[in-house]
């Protein structure tokens, strides 16, 4: 089978979380691109309708405040209503608090929990939900970090959540499997967007940049192929349970 029939996924409708900006806005550009229809999701409705504005006929937006449960089924039903059930979920959304373990305050760790931890489950649980129901199958594609199996100082809470992520990946994909749901996760090491644009354009980035072993961050177009990979049913119909580590070989490197 040819590369463009491998990745092709047209037929496909993918929702994506934290869609107006960063990974999230690559990877609806790049699952647009390959055929699918997106639904794009995220707080900032701007930046959603400028996303739609570039991609096309071949894209929706729906404001969704991940944290918020009860605004959850409602997206699903809006995106089902333009392009019919959901077949690949993106749970892209998160957040990081750069502070010391001992700096963190309550409001600091339920706000990380809500939205890289309890939003991922409560997607994923709807998405399968609905997939079982429409018996059209899917894939769900968590976004974790090398951050889940390696720590740094300052990052304790993001960590934490991100491990729960790969975890969570893996015991989901075990009890979906019967019913034709893949659940798979990317873990990207340092990527440049906005989240970590502050970070990386400081002087105290260069010992990580350093330890990286090919001596660059990443870009999210960096992460194209491993998006794809999950995404397509032709490509990765027999993985399930799996995370791709994309972070130039940092993961190697780490002390």
């Amino acid at each position: 089978m040819q590369a463009a029939q491998l990745f092709d996924l047209t037929g496909e409708v993918a929702l994506v979380t934290g869609a107006s900006s960063g990974l999230g806005r690559r990877f609806a550009h790049v699952l647009a691109a390959h055929g699918a229809k997106v639904v794009v999701a995220a707080r900032r409705a701007d930046r959603l309708a400028a996303l739609c504005l570039e991609i096309g006929a071949a894209t929706q937006a729906i404001s969704l405040d991940v944290t918020d449960g009860s605004q959850i089924s409602g997206a699903f039903d809006r995106a089902e209503a333009v392009f019919g059930p959901v077949t690949i979920l993106v749970n892209n959304a998160g957040t990081v608090v750069p502070k010391r373990f001992l700096d963190h305050s309550d409001e600091d760790w339920e706000r990380i929990r809500a939205t890289n931890l309890d939003a991922i489950w409560s997607m994923a649980q709807e998405a399968a939900r609905r997939m079982i129901a429409a018996s059209c199958g899917g894939t769900i594609i968590n976004i974790t970090s090398i951050l889940a199996y390696r720590v740094t100082p300052g990052n304790s809470s993001y960590s934490v959540t991100k491990a729960a992520v790969a975890q969570m990946t893996a015991a989901l994909a075990l009890e979906l499997a019967r019913h034709n749901i893949r659940v798979n996760a990317i873990a990207p090491g340092y990527i440049e967007t906005e989240m970590t644009e502050s970070y990386l354009a400081s002087t105290i980035s260069e010992p990580t940049r350093k330890a990286i072993p090919q001596r660059r961050v990443g870009t999210a177009s960096d992460l194209d192929g491993a998006l794809l990979l999950l995404a397509s049913r032709k490509a990765s119909g027999f993985m399930t349970g799996a995370t791709i580590v994309v972070d130039g070989g940092h993961m190697c490197a780490f002390v």
